[in-house]
């Protein structure tokens, strides 16, 4: 199992530290013409930066408390805080009409309960 959640967790991981990336380096006009960037219309430039800085950081609290064992109940607290996000942006998707995102938003929520799960229940991190 806990390769299992080594492996959510590290694509969680990726999917986090790249969109994260996305939001925090491309310019909201180009975002607003991706598939699912509708919702950067309503968005100001620093909401857009400050949820890719906020995914860049989630990357990083999914891996790197375990991988040095300093604090690694953070890995599904981070999993925990990725999951509301997720919840925040399938709202934000319906509210704009774009129903087929939601989709991976669903994927990815699923993922972070798994770990949140896994972290806190089956396979707990110690330091």
């Amino acid at each position: 199992m806990n390769i299992a959640l080594w492996i959510v967790t590290g694509l969680l991981a990726a999917v986090a530290l790249v969109s994260g990336n996305i939001k925090a380096f491309t310019p909201k006009a180009k975002l607003a013409q991706a598939p699912g960037g509708q919702w950067t219309a309503t968005a100001s430039a620093g909401v857009i930066k400050t949820l890719g800085g906020l995914e860049v950081l989630a990357a990083i609290g999914l891996i790197l408390p375990a991988v040095f064992g300093i604090a690694p109940a953070l890995v599904p607290v981070t999993a925990v805080c990725w999951a509301l996000l997720m919840v925040g942006a399938m709202i934000a998707h319906i509210r704009d009409g774009e129903y087929k995102v939601i989709t991976a938003n669903v994927v990815y929520l699923a993922m972070a309960v798994f770990v949140v799960w896994g972290r806190f229940v089956l396979e707990p991190l110690t330091a």
